[in-house]
């Protein structure tokens, strides 16, 4: 697939996948293409053995403005009095669905201002980096709509009912500062030191235990759902799958043999 909107950069022989939002003149805001070609990518790297490691950030000064608001204009010309909740189901939420089954951690760089559908794009990743100067502001309310973008389901459960509310209600801007502290993103540095602190960090899952990352990441989201008891279960017959690949084999003659592992992602 040819992209127009979205950029890739290929980091470590293809292990890391950068996916740059590539439309700076309208601070990367989503379009239906944009949308398309992202879902695309995520669920192309997830497929390629090769891939140990995806992450999202933003060409420009900012790295993701939301919905775009032109061609968000233009719905509700055909006759179509469901035409919003169509738009919904066919683009947002393939994409969501994709980054959270995503067999690679997927990663959001945040490198400055993500707003609305830009704001739970980062949210809805494994984690979130960025950079100290960029804000948050889910303001979706301020132009009459939801969180979208599986906003009602992750907010509530980052930063609690009461502070999703308010954020939501009011679309305060959350410096990163801040939202670390609430618990909305794992980490952020200066923006000097933004590029090489973020890429330490891509590196490191580049080259770690694909496999390992992966089934933690489908425990963590199968204990949205589980019981206590379903979950423990749950976690045994994962850990057996784990401890069959060729990186737990590694990991522990490594540790033996007092060296760093070198994993194959297998």
């Amino acid at each position: 697939m040819n992209y127009t909107q979205i950029e890739i950069d290929a980091q470590f022989d293809g292990k890391l996948q950068l996916i740059y939002l590539n439309q700076p003149e309208s601070y990367n805001s989503l379009t239906k293409v944009m949308l398309s070609e992202l879902r695309n990518a995520v669920h192309k790297f997830s497929e390629d053995e090769n891939v140990r490691c995806v992450a999202i950030a933003g060409k420009g000064k900012a790295f993701c403005a939301g919905q775009n608001l032109k061609e968000a204009l233009s719905f509700g010309k055909d006759d179509d009095d469901r035409e919003i909740q169509r738009f919904v189901i066919e683009y947002y939420n393939p994409l969501v669905l994709e980054i959270v089954k995503c067999r690679k951690p997927v990663i959001a760089l945040v490198n400055g201002p993500a707003v609305g559908a830009g704001a739970m794009l980062a949210s809805i990743c494994d984690f979130t980096l960025a950079v100290e100067s960029s804000y948050f502001s889910f303001a979706f309310a301020n132009i009459g709509l939801i969180p979208d973008t599986a906003g009602t389901y992750f907010l509530p459960k980052l930063v609690g009912k009461q502070l999703a509310s308010y954020l939501s209600f009011t679309g305060k801007k959350v410096p990163a500062p801040e939202a670390k502290k609430i618990g909305l993103i794992a980490d952020f540095f200066p923006d000097p030191e933004f590029v090489e602190k973020s890429m330490e960090v891509l590196t490191q899952l580049a080259h770690s235990a694909t496999t390992a990352l992966y089934l933690t990441k489908k425990a963590f989201n199968k204990s949205y759902d589980f019981t206590l008891k379903e979950q423990l279960d749950y976690e045994s017959i994962i850990q057996q799958d784990a401890a069959e690949t060729e990186d737990f084999r590694e990991g522990v003659t490594a540790f033996i043999e007092k060296r760093l592992p070198n994993y194959k992602g297998k």
